[in-house]
């Protein structure tokens, strides 16, 4: 493409020669391919048929059978880094990605804010003549600007893709999801009872977003960020998958790690040598705890299969059956989208990247957890509530996360989980496949490689190299290298040397064959970096990180150990932080607006995402709705915040002011007024929480009470809850409940809008003054107007 007009410009056209070459938009090579990038979530290196695990995933097998698999394949260890590694080429931290967007904590390390100096792929790849679509979850835009009052800058049509659909947050649920489509946010197009399903959805909008492309240019090659949310929590999916695997996993994860490594060695993904760690490979609590006298996360303890009950096998055996059928589920839609490729004749000349971000996760805990949300506030799992609900795991009912026991057998045979440097952590399932480029086929690959190698990959495959400038930034060079290498030379030694970790306390460095790797507890609170055990690891023969020749080699580990400080210097990885999952996703962070004591939101607008709503978490507030009600009769919801797995509401059911809060969804506490609505204009309807203590850290206790007006009509006790409502998603809305309701107490259908009245705004004082001062006040407000 010139940049300069080369035609002759004179008075007359008819003596001009025009050059349409400037304006002409950018045109890929002939016969480039397309690009299908799948990032699975939370799917550990032994959990997928073809990598000797026990989840049936013929599509991705299918895939492998014609392509390559990767079996020292590596990841940072959690969703966005790895995520912005896959799109970027570099490493985690030097794209401010050092946790996940949710966690930035205002360094050059951990923003959250991707630098233009780093382009994505697509942004690349736009400017080549690629159409660009992603499709599921995003997971790279840092709160403050996940609003419609902030830019879009870091949306995926801000990072270089064209369409979008599917959610920005960590996660979302599979019935309900918080979508946004292209730039803005939209409702689900059918609810679960009618069949809705997020994989399907998102499915059906891949196929539709290339088959746009395609009808006009069927030429014009495609780049696809396909990344369903699967098998992040919650793990949900249609009944009929999941029973598909009932009795499978009775007899254990001790069991099902020992079929899964042995069907690794026979697939050659694994030494012969290699051997399984225990199940709580870096202590308890009972064995270990921090150089303060810190306690060992109860989180990170894995229950071995032999000391549960055997209510408590059935328990975890089902949690397991929801996570396969869940996979399997995501793998048959996958299905779906190679069937349509080979449809149109595109299946053999597209680059298939399969990939996980990171390894089986860890968050369920001992126990797992019918509501994930509860690790995010700190809460723990309570065993027989999680028994209560078995016949409901997978459904609409629970937002469920299997016990830890599972992560270390779907992370087989390596220890540990997801936010762990361990290869637990970070080695994960990478499939390459390019039936027109790659000739080898089904073969496994044991060269070493990382999420920062795949852009370099996919960029020599394409004959594209990255641009010095891109949107006007300059390029921070690429950190990882090709792949291709390997494609076809199964022998050739590793191209890579390096690859440093550092994640949530958590550190690691690989050498040439060699890694160390500190014992400190992700999320632990513990400190005291300098006071570290590191470990020593010749991964090149102990993939399973079992055999520490620290004591052995010492001046190999103070070599490696040097190196690490090195790698985190060159990519920006200080400070550390190890703190909990509550203090971390509660430091404050920029808002679009400041915070204030009063809060005035309008019915019909689209839903206020938490990060940026009231915050109503251990302190008093208020709630108050205006409404004119012309009649008895009116029904519906005036205020939603959260949903069924934590949330708060005020409402109208059988004639009666409702205030329900729904603590972590273990315990709908609700309120009732003792008499029927007034009719009238301008009536203000209320419910005010004054906060009168704490039962343990941020769970404040008090008294809920109703109002018509000045006058008191109900009253109760109740406990608020720590943390977030959600991780992402289930935001605030007035005058309807879209999403997850709060609760069933609802009358009417979804979503529940008020009826019978007009709802003109709601207002949420968190000032902490007397309701009776704020009502006194409101009505002079009113007769001013």
């Amino acid at each position: 493409m010139s940049d300069t007009f080369q035609g002759v410009i004179n008075l007359d056209v008819r003596d001009s020669v025009p050059d349409w070459s400037p304006y002409e938009q950018p045109k890929a090579p002939d016969g480039a391919p397309n690009i299908v990038y799948v990032v699975l979530d939370d799917v550990g290196f032994g959990a997928l048929s073809c990598y000797g695990g026990p989840v049936e995933t013929p599509n991705i097998d299918r895939v492998a059978a014609n392509g390559l698999r990767y079996s020292q394949w590596h990841t940072t260890a959690l969703c966005s880094p790895t995520r912005a590694a896959l799109l970027t080429g570099r490493n985690h931290t030097t794209v401010g990605m050092a946790c996940i967007s949710e966690a930035a904590i205002g360094f050059p390390n951990a923003n959250s804010h991707i630098p233009g100096e780093c382009a994505t792929l697509a942004e690349v790849l736009v400017e080549r003549g690629w159409s660009t679509s992603a499709v599921g979850k995003w997971h790279l835009c840092p709160e403050d600007e996940s609003t419609l009052a902030s830019t879009r800058r870091n949306w995926p049509l801000g990072r270089g893709f064209e369409r979008f659909y599917g959610f920005l947050g960590a996660e979302t649920s599979q019935w309900y999801p918080d979508l946004v489509h292209d730039n803005h946010p939209v409702e689900p197009p059918a609810a679960p009872q009618d069949g809705y399903h997020f994989g399907v959805d998102i499915t059906d909008r891949a196929i539709q977003f290339i088959d746009d492309v395609k009808a006009i240019a069927p030429e014009r090659p495609v780049f696809l960020y396909y990344a369903p949310g699967c098998a992040h929590a919650p793990h949900q999916a249609p009944r009929e998958w999941i029973d598909r695997y009932r009795g499978r996993f009775d007899e254990g994860y001790e069991v099902m790690r020992e079929r899964i490594l042995a069907r690794q060695k026979e697939l050659g993904l694994v030494p012969e040598n290699t051997a399984l760690p225990p199940v709580n490979p870096i202590g308890t609590p009972q064995t270990r705890s921090g150089p303060g006298g810190e306690p060992f996360p109860d989180l990170d303890r894995t229950r071995p299969w032999a000391e549960l009950s055997e209510d408590e096998r059935r328990l975890f055996a089902r949690m397991a059956e929801v996570y396969a059928g869940f996979l399997s589920h995501c793998d048959d839609q996958f299905g779906r989208l190679l069937a349509y490729l080979e449809d149109i004749g595109q299946l053999d000349n597209t680059v298939f990247v399969v990939v996980s971000d990171n390894g089986a996760s860890g968050e369920g805990g001992p126990n797992g957890s019918v509501n994930e949300n509860k690790f995010f506030n700190n809460v723990p799992d309570d065993i027989a509530e999680n028994l209560s609900m078995i016949d409901e795991l997978g459904g609409v009912e629970t937002y469920n996360h299997y016990p830890n026991g599972w992560a270390m057998a779907f992370n087989t045979p390596f220890k540990m989980w997801k936010r762990y440097s361990f290869n637990g952590g970070t080695c994960d399932p990478c499939i390459i496949s390019w039936p027109a480029g790659i000739a080898s086929r089904g073969e496994v690959r044991t060269q070493y490689h990382h999420a920062v190698d795949i852009v370099p990959t996919l960029l020599d495959c394409l004959g594209v190299d990255l641009p010095d400038t891109v949107r006007g930034h300059t390029q921070v060079p690429l950190q990882g290298v090709s792949m291709r290498y390997s494609f076809d030379a199964p022998d050739l030694p590793t191209a890579k040397s390096t690859q440093f970790y550092s994640m949530l306390g958590t550190r690691g460095i690989w050498h040439r064959g060699w890694k160390a790797v500190t014992t400190h507890p992700a999320i632990s609170g513990w400190s005291r970096f300098p006071e570290d055990t590191w470990e020593l690891y010749h991964t090149d023969e102990d993939r399973s990180e079992l055999h520490d020749l620290a004591e052995q080699e010492p001046a190999r580990l103070r070599e490696l150990i040097g190196l690490w400080f090195y790698e985190a210097g060159l990519n920006r990885a200080f400070p550390l932080d190890d703190r909990s999952a509550l203090e971390i996703l509660s430091t404050p962070r920029p808002k679009v607006t400041p915070a204030r004591n009063r809060y005035v939101y309008r019915p019909g607008g689209s839903e206020v995402p938490e990060s940026v709503a009231v915050n109503v978490r251990n302190r008093s507030y208020s709630i108050g709705a205006l409404v004119d009600l012309p009649g008895p009769g009116c029904s519906g919801v005036l205020f939603a915040h959260g949903g069924r797995f934590g949330g708060h509401a005020l409402f109208v059911r059988d004639g009666r002011l409702t205030y329900v809060y729904n603590y972590l969804g273990s315990e709908v506490q609700v309120v009732t007024a003792d008499e029927e609505l007034p009719t009238g204009e301008k009536l203000i309807l209320a419910a005010s929480f004054g906060k009168d203590g704490e039962v343990s850290p941020g769970v404040a206790t008090g008294l809920l009470s109703l109002y018509h007006g000045d006058r008191k009509v109900g009253e109760g006790r109740i406990r608020t809850q720590p943390g977030r409502f959600t991780l992402a998603g289930e935001g605030l809305t007035v005058g309807r409940d879209s999403g997850e309701p709060v609760t069933a107490l609802y009358a009417g259908a979804p979503p529940f809008s008020f009826t019978g009245g007009t709802l003109h705004r709601v207002a949420v004082d968190v000032s902490g003054e007397p309701y009776v001062d704020l009502e006194a006040e409101a009505e002079a407000m009113l007769a001013r107007e």
